[in-house]
């Protein structure tokens, strides 16, 4: 597995400055525009804001921080027997195919498919820079079966997306970055909106609030 201890190199500052929490709406968009530069995502990851299109005609970034925000608590994610017995079938390893992963996260056929040519390139930057990572289930002919990936700061994993092609996968890619995260002190991981899949798993809903205090907390230290 990758080595979680090297701290990614700085991505120096953007030029977009987002406005400080008094100032945000009540809507879980906060603002719009900007770029997809590695110093302007990890920007906003570090103050709670996250990047989605903001719809797929205008091409336009949306900066996004949902209230209630969706988060796992890493003694919470929920292993049925059937899901441990599945997790015997694959093979887990970590950043060894970030494009795969990306690129079928990215599968237009899939319902609300937001993930372009440019957040994959971002992404893929970000990885290159050692600040996005992979989580990846294979199979035992090899083939890779599911997925996931996100964003990694401190004691942060902002997730973004996961994806399967067999039965249990993204749920063992689930399971394997929770106990990543818990072997190397890691405290919040963020699934942005709680849908009735990740509730299913353990994920709850926590207010806006709640979750800056957590961020604050999961940056604050230096995880080894």
């Amino acid at each position: 597995m990758t080595d979680w201890s090297t701290t990614p190199p700085p991505v120096g500052r953007s030029p977009w400055a987002f406005p400080p929490p008094s100032e945000w709406p009540d809507d879980d968009l906060i603002t719009a525009g900007g770029d997809l530069e590695p110093a302007t995502v990890i920007t906003a990851y570090r103050q709670g804001i996250f990047p989605m299109e903001l719809d797929e005609s205008s091409g336009v970034v949306g900066w996004w921080s949902p209230d209630p925000r969706g988060i796992v608590p890493l003694g919470r994610l929920r292993v049925t027997r059937s899901l441990g017995q599945s997790a015997k079938r694959y093979d887990v390893r970590i950043d060894t195919c970030f494009s795969d992963v990306i690129r079928a996260c990215s599968d237009p056929s899939r319902e609300s498919g937001w993930i372009n040519a440019d957040f994959i390139e971002a992404y893929t930057r970000l990885h290159q820079l050692g600040w996005a990572h992979s989580v990846e289930v294979f199979d035992r002919e090899g083939r890779l079966a599911g997925g996931l990936y996100g964003v990694r700061i401190n004691g942060l994993f902002a997730g973004e997306s996961m994806f399967h092609v067999r039965r249990d996968a993204s749920k063992v890619a689930l399971m394997a970055l929770v106990q990543l995260m818990r072997d190397t002190g890691m405290t919040l991981l963020d699934v942005q909106w709680c849908t009735e899949h990740l509730a299913s798993l353990g994920a709850i809903e926590v207010s806006r609030a709640q979750y800056l205090a957590l961020l604050a907390d999961a940056l604050a230290p230096a995880i080894t």
